[in-house]
């Protein structure tokens, strides 16, 4: 699939004025930002783009909604690993913090999500609203915040975090750099709830 600049899109596609509106509101870095999110952006539209895929992709995506899948395994951990229960209890809530966070500052940047001709949403969204990611803010929180907790499982867990906020570019419901925000979000938050964080 193309992936074009923003300048070659149609200019009949919402996301494509949305984007020109930007490049011309942005100096220099801003522009290569955004002629890059938007090329970024298509590319991962257009990898693998069948019926058992996007459901399989759907399916994983659905379970970080509202950092469930992350509480989840916080709460699990908190009960099975009693001797750390108060680790396990302190990185669960770095997660709801990035999460909260999150849900705070997309109302201060009000970005909408991409919506672009011929690449349909694959995925419900509770709002409209698309910067940063609270997929990548709480899936890398927790990677980073469950990281010292897990031992060799660390690696497997950071990977995980990067499938699911990729997860959301795939299925047409952020942009790229979207979830870089979040994933910088996350990761800072994650760190101050670190075990052995004071």
């Amino acid at each position: 699939m193309r992936a074009s600049a923003p300048p070659a899109l149609p200019a009949t596609d919402p996301g494509a004025r949305r984007a020109l509106r930007l490049l011309r509101r942005s100096g220099p870095v801003g522009r290569g930002v955004a002629v890059a999110d938007i090329a970024a952006y298509r590319a991962l539209r257009g990898v693998a783009r069948t019926p058992s895929t996007v459901a399989r992709v759907r399916a994983f995506s659905r379970t970080g909604e509202h950092a469930a899948c992350w509480l989840i395994l916080g709460t699990v951990g908190a009960t099975v690993d009693t001797g750390r229960r108060d680790a396990w209890l302190r990185a669960t809530r770095g997660v709801a913090a990035a999460y909260l966070a999150n849900t705070a500052l997309k109302q201060v940047f009000r970005r909408r999500r991409p919506l672009f001709d011929g690449l349909p949403a694959l995925i419900g969204t509770p709002t409209a609203l698309s910067f940063p990611s609270a997929h990548a803010s709480s899936s890398f929180a927790a990677a980073q915040a469950f990281a010292p907790l897990v031992g060799p499982a660390a690696t497997p867990l950071r990977l995980t975090a990067g499938a699911m906020a990729l997860s959301r570019v795939y299925l047409g419901v952020h942009y790229p750099t979207d979830i870089l925000a979040g994933a910088l979000l996350g990761t800072a938050v994650g760190t101050l709830f670190q075990e052995g964080r004071s």
